[in-house]
């Protein structure tokens, strides 16, 4: 019999990774939000509660309701979904905040519909959602968070995804600064051209970067996690961005960058000992600046969105 109900995990993500502004991003282990989704016999999508955060019930103005609607709309199915929301990631944080609600709805919905659509189409879904929180339909966030592990977007029209190697070591370590950044707002402040020489380097590193991840190479992984073109204009709204920077390389990190948007950023490492290391530093750092911060060690999960424990929770 097909479960009706289904309740799940949805990872926080890594985009951009340094140098692959809306093209690579990374799922995290063990940060992301909790969903459960029950199927209806009334059409439609229906945001019974979200905990955590103060964000719309309204399925049209919630990225959530957004994508399970965009797959409602191409399924043979003639009911709706209820879904309901337990929000830990805090919207306008750099990690995935609107990906993980909108990968979870699209992902936990096919489930509970037999699985029809190939992760490929649910990443379509998914990115209506993206959409609506940030004005661009990108896919670097809700690509690892639903494939899992780390994901090559190479073209979003049509969708042409990959999923990258990703070597056990990798671990990361993010700090999350309690302010509040918006996708929208961090993508006015962005240059519409670049130079070519920029670009060139900038490609330089994105080759580097695959081909150090399929190589298992983590001094080539390091030296290609430097973005010259989104970085220089973004680390301007983050307080202390270049002191964290240096402290996170002295402790051994391979990189250091700023974690989608921002204002969280990330450092990643070879191995959870480095991890938890460069996270002591930046605390070290951060405890001076009188902004409340959270500090996030993660390895990479492989799955992306799992479904937890069957017990029903809506009622």
């Amino acid at each position: 019999m097909q479960a009706t109900r289904l309740s799940l995990f949805a990872p926080a993500t890594i985009a951009n990774l340094s140098c692959g502004f809306d093209v690579l991003g990374l799922a995290l282990e063990g940060v992301g939000d909790c969903m459960h989704l029950e199927l209806t016999e009334r059409p439609g999508v229906e945001i019974r509660k979200v905990s955590g955060m103060d964000l719309p019930l309204e399925a049209d103005k919630n990225v959530a309701g957004v994508a399970a609607l965009a797959l409602l709309a191409k399924s043979d199915y003639k009911g709706g979904v209820a879904i309901e929301i337990d929000k830990r990631i805090k919207p306008g944080s750099g990690i995935g905040s609107s990906a993980a609600s909108s990968a979870g709805a699209v992902w936990g919905l096919n489930q509970l519909l037999g699985s029809p659509f190939s992760p490929e189409q649910l990443v379509g879904f998914a990115m209506k959602g993206e959409e609506l929180a940030s004005g661009a339909a990108h896919a670097d966030n809700v690509a690892p968070a639903l494939l899992g592990g780390i994901t090559l977007v190479r073209s979003t029209d049509p969708l042409d995804l990959a999923r990258v190697h990703c070597p056990k070591a990798l671990h990361a370590c993010v700090l999350h600064p309690q302010i509040e950044l918006k996708t929208s707002d961090a993508r006015k402040i962005l240059k519409t051209t670049i130079p070519l020489k920029l670009g060139i380097r900038q490609w330089g590193n994105v080759g580097g970067l695959i081909t150090g991840l399929f190589t298992e190479d983590f001094g080539l992984i390091s030296r290609s996690l430097e973005d010259g073109i989104i970085e220089p204009v973004r680390s301007l709204l983050i307080p202390g961005f270049q002191a964290l920077r240096e402290k996170a390389l002295e402790a051994g990190a391979l990189g250091f960058g700023i974690s989608g948007s921002g204002p969280s950023v990330f450092a990643l490492t070879h191995g959870p000992e480095k991890a938890h290391k460069v996270a002591r530093a930046l605390d070290e750092v951060y405890a001076g600046f009188g902004i409340p911060f959270e500090i996030h060690v993660s390895g990479i999960s492989r799955q992306g969105v799992r479904a937890l424990d069957s017990t029903p929770i809506i009622t």
